[in-house]
Parts: C-alpha cells; sequence; structure tokens
C-alpha cells in the first residue's frame, strides 16, 4: 500500500499541472502572432519604404538618442552583435540617413547619429509603423494592452533582477 501511494505522488510529481499547460498554450500562441505582426510589418516596410525592420530598428534606437550612440552602445540596445549593426549602419550612412563622429579624445571610437534627412525618413517611417501596429492589433481595447503591456514589463523586471548578480 505504502508502495502504491509512493507511486502515485511520484506521477503527479511528474506531471505537468493545467497552469504549466495553459502558459505553455499562451506562449505559443503570442509567437505565432508575433511573428505574424513581424512578417508584416517586414512586408509593409519593404513595399512602403524600400527598408527593412532591422534597419527600422537602427534607426528608431538612434531616434531616442539625439547625441548619438557609439557601435558597442546601439548593439546593446538593440540586444545584437557588433557585426550585425555595422552592415546596416554602413548601408544608412552611404544613403545619407545617419553620419558617424568621432569621439573626442578617443582616436577608435565615433557616435552614430540620425541625420536630419534620417529623422525625417524614420519620423514618416514611425508614423506608418503605429498606424500599422494599432491596425493589426486593433482587437485588444486599451485597457487590455496596458495589462499585457504591465506582465510583460514584469516579466522582463524579474528576468533583469536574475541577470543581476
Amino acid at each position: 500500500m505504502a508502495e502504491q501511494k509512493s507511486d502515485i505522488v511520484s506521477d503527479r510529481a511528474s506531471a505537468p499541472d493545467a497552469a504549466s499547460k495553459e502558459r505553455l498554450r499562451m506562449w505559443l500562441r503570442m509567437l505565432k502572432t508575433t511573428r505574424n505582426v513581424e512578417a508584416q510589418l517586414r512586408e509593409r516596410l519593404r513595399t512602403e519604404f524600400a527598408s527593412t525592420l532591422p534597419r527600422f530598428d537602427v534607426m528608431a534606437a538612434l531616434a531616442r538618442y539625439a547625441d548619438g550612440l557609439k557601435m558597442s552602445a546601439l548593439s546593446g540596445v538593440l540586444r545584437v552583435s557588433n557585426g550585425n549593426v555595422t552592415g546596416i549602419v554602413d548601408r544608412l550612412a552611404e544613403e545619407g540617413l545617419v553620419i558617424r563622429v568621432q569621439v573626442p579624445g578617443d582616436r577608435r571610437a565615433s557616435l552614430v547619429r540620425l541625420t536630419q534627412k534620417g529623422q525625417e525618413v524614420f519620423a514618416a517611417q514611425a508614423a506608418a509603423h503605429e498606424t500599422w501596429i494599432n491596425e493589426l492589433l486593433a482587437g485588444f481595447t486599451p485597457e487590455e494592452a496596458r495589462m499585457f503591456s504591465d506582465h510583460f514589463d514584469g516579466i522582463r523586471r524579474h528576468d533583469d533582477e536574475e541577470e543581476t548578480p
């Protein structure tokens, strides 16, 4: 009898609970939805602006830092490698959308920042991007959007706390 009870407890401990399964379903649906929204954004940026989502992301990061960012800081903001950013910045510079400015006292470092033309191009793209997101997520009320944002912020804060030694 004790052996049977032990087996039952062991089975319960190894089987995922209902909450775990629901969270897994939620994650899979979030991932599928995110990929769908991202695919639509990529297509719209390509067709309406002859641009890409990574270029948009670089310009969005630079738009938040008027004084510019070092390449390492830009990579950090975007959470990608320097190599990924360098090619994008090179092409944006060739098009006159960003400039590189030497950091005084550091011959090896430069800041990257949007040019006036880059600011104008990004402003147009950002306005369209906001409209597209509003259309794609129109099924959510403002209150629901705030609730999800708050929950996602909580997850990110929790992860950030775990990374801090």
